[in-house]
């Protein structure tokens, strides 16, 4: 004969039962929500219902609902915990910062060399040589606009030289004669040929750019009572003073 197998015995459920099962997870819910709340603020508060955890087995007690205290020191604590354990970021005092900037640099334009030629040289060479030189003597007025007078301005500076008919040295007929084949016109080489190139004229009548003839010696009338010539050895072409006794002043035609 088989033994027949029975069932445990259920507890018989009504729609009662199913609310007050519903209502204590609810209620379970709520009490786990409100013991966060209140571990954050460092409260303790009561929990309305108990967690299946919590709940006591007595049914008397259930049905009471009874309050249960929840520790929110010890839920603090989990919380400095998480805090202490998490990464902390940190500098020393001796550390040093740096900026990464990009580098400039600076072209500056190369300095244009000028190359000088032979030709040009040779240019400058002689127009040192023909410019106004300094005088000892100051250049007369009549000098501007007096085309013999401009020319003989030039040399002022250039050394006696006996027998020198250029730049590099005069002597009182070469400085001359130089003069005036600037201008186009030929006179004698020497002094005393000089006296029959023009026409005599006065003194009175001495016009600036006329020839001053004395026995020995050639120069350039500059107005007034000055000459500019080419004086003797160890003296320069200059502006001076007349200083012959009876000069025969000469117009070259």
């Amino acid at each position: 004969m088989t033994n027949a197998r029975h069932r445990a015995a259920r507890r018989p459920s009504t729609p009662l039962t199913e609310l007050a099962a519903a209502a204590s997870e609810q209620m379970g819910t709520v009490g786990r929500r409100s013991a966060v709340v209140a571990a954050s603020g460092g409260l303790v508060v009561s929990m309305l219902g108990a967690t299946p955890a919590m709940a006591s087995t007595s049914d008397n007690a259930s049905a009471a609902g009874s309050l249960s205290a929840v520790d929110t020191e010890a839920l603090t604590a989990s919380a400095r915990a998480l805090l202490e354990t998490a990464p902390v970021v940190s500098a020393p005092a001796t550390a040093e910062w740096s900026i990464d900037a990009p580098k400039l640099s600076v072209s500056l334009p190369k300095k244009k060399v000028v190359t000088t030629t032979a030709t040009q040289t040779r240019e400058r060479q002689v127009t040192s040589r023909t410019a106004p030189r300094v005088a000892n003597n100051p250049i007369p007025q009549t000098v501007s606009g007096n085309a013999v007078l401009e020319i003989a301005a030039r040399y002022v500076g250039v050394p006696y030289v006996s027998g020198g008919a250029s730049p590099k040295g005069f002597d009182c007929s070469g400085f001359v004669s130089y003069v005036y084949k600037q201008l186009g016109v030929s006179l004698p080489r020497t002094s005393s040929a000089m006296r029959y190139a023009g026409q005599v004229v006065s003194r009175a009548d001495a016009k600036p750019g006329d020839l001053i003839w004395s026995p020995g010696h050639i120069a350039i009338y500059a107005g007034g009572n000055s000459q500019i010539d080419a004086p003797r050895p160890g003296k320069t072409v200059q502006f001076r003073s007349i200083w012959q006794s009876s000069p025969v002043f000469i117009r070259v035609g």
